[in-house]
């Protein structure tokens, strides 16, 4: 029996990655500006879209397990393929801990409230279990995110649809912080925070070599698995920050939970929030999924230590994902807080940044490679190019100058490992010639 996923593990992978945090914790984000937050769902929908079609393009040339750093290295080689895969894959798991919070942030109904010490320990708990079910391969993980991603269905399409039906545009109001900035200044923000909402959509091409005919499959995953995103994201934010009071969302832990309790009675609110917690442990699933596929790529094109390459009996590569599990659980700890809001809005404002300055290479990767081309390329894909390496652009302009330190950090953190590489190299190449 063949280990390959197909096109709708695949169309699960790119929504179980997107949807997740973003849709069930932004609308407490987003709810300090107002309606002006529906217009940062518009910009980020239309750019991922952009974006997805780029790395359709690239994936049905280029299909390679790893992702991003396979395509930058097509087009600007090794060195710039090492940074453009190490900043990936460190802010792959560095971001992960906002699913994790989410996930059992969303179980707050069910167990209660709970003092951060009991919290982390059910985190770090939960990612364990789903590190173990990622070591059973990808074709185990693929079939996981589908049965997940079918869940999604109850909060996603009947609850936003069912809160429209109490809507009132009274409940958009603006915070004290909105308040004292310009139109401006929150669309860049919102653009930001719900960008965060569709990071992911590239995760699909990770495992190239795990898919059954990759350059077909994964290119109408991507595309069509992102615009379903984005369609689905500006309704349910619609629909909740429509049915609750903007001073009350932004304070809530678990924004649909508490939806479904104004929309529903009774105890439905506790349904919903189970179902949300699953659906957050999908993305959780999908990224770990990616992390060790990341790494596996650059280890297996040697732009990475050799063990990161080592696979145990089921195909999946057990050192990555050990790696990226241990420095998940880093993260928890050191961002451990009371207020989930505030420790999610941290972890994404670094994490956005970071994942722009490879959706910028790649951007810039897609480009040169229509330049090189001998045959005439169509104009959409110029069209497409030119978008996303637009957009890429004023996101990060629009980024404070304290996130893009942050961010840059984790470029740099690789300096060492490819000094070691390099050396090891060299080595190589003295030894063939001696």
């Amino acid at each position: 029996m063949s280990n390959k996923i197909g096109f709708w593990s695949v169309f699960a992978l790119v929504t179980g990655s997107q949807i997740g945090t973003g849709v069930f914790m932004l609308p407490a984000n987003l709810a300090p500006y107002g309606v002006l937050s529906l217009g940062g769902w518009v910009i980020a929908g239309g750019g991922a879209v952009i974006l997805a079609l780029v790395f359709a393009q690239l994936c049905a040339r280029f299909p390679r397990t790893g992702g991003p750093h396979a395509y930058v290295q097509e087009a600007f080689g090794p060195t710039a393929s090492f940074f453009s895969g190490w900043t990936y894959w460190v802010i792959s798991w560095a971001s992960t801990p906002a699913v994790v919070i989410a996930s059992v942030g969303y179980l707050t109904p069910l167990i209660g409230y709970y003092p951060p010490a009991v919290s982390l320990s059910l985190q770090v708990g939960l990612l364990l279990i789903i590190t173990a079910l990622n070591f059973r391969g990808v074709k185990i993980a693929g079939l996981a995110e589908f049965f997940l991603t079918n869940l999604k269905i109850i909060p996603l399409l009947i609850l936003p649809i069912a809160a429209l039906f109490f809507f009132d545009s009274q409940h958009f109001s603006y915070g004290e912080s909105a308040s004292q900035m310009s139109v401006h200044q929150i669309l860049s923000h919102v653009t930001l925070l719900t960008l965060w909402g569709f990071i992911g959509l590239e995760s699909a091409t990770t495992p190239a070599d795990s898919i059954e005919n990759p350059s077909k499959t994964i290119p109408r995953a991507v595309i069509f698995g992102t615009i379903f995103v984005a369609v689905l994201y500006f309704i349910n934010s619609l629909g909740i920050m429509g049915a609750i009071p903007g001073h009350e969302l932004m304070n809530s832990k678990a924004p649909y939970a508490d939806a479904a309790q104004v929309i529903f009675g009774g105890n439905w609110h506790l349904v919903i929030s189970l179902i949300a917690s699953i659906i957050c442990i999908g993305t959780l699933n999908a990224w770990m999924l990616a992390s060790g596929q990341v790494a596996l790529g650059l280890a297996e094109d040697k732009l990475m230590p050799a063990f990161f390459a080592r696979r145990n009996r089921y195909g999946a590569p057990f050192w990555s994902l050990l790696t990226s599990c241990s420095g998940i659980i880093l993260i928890l700890i050191l961002t451990s807080n009371e207020n989930l809001s505030h420790q999610i809005t941290a972890i994404i404002d670094f994490s956005v940044t970071a994942f722009l300055f490879v959706y910028v290479m790649c951007t810039l990767s897609f480009l040169k490679i229509l330049l090189q081309q001998s045959q005439r390329v169509p104009f959409w894909q110029w069209l497409c190019g030119g978008g996303a390496l637009i957009f890429c652009l004023w996101a990060i302009s629009s980024t404070s100058f304290q996130n893009l330190v942050y961010a840059s950090l984790f470029t740099l953190s690789g300096v060492p490992v490819y000094l070691l590489q390099r050396r090891k190299k060299n080595c190589r190449e003295k030894s063939v010639i001696i």
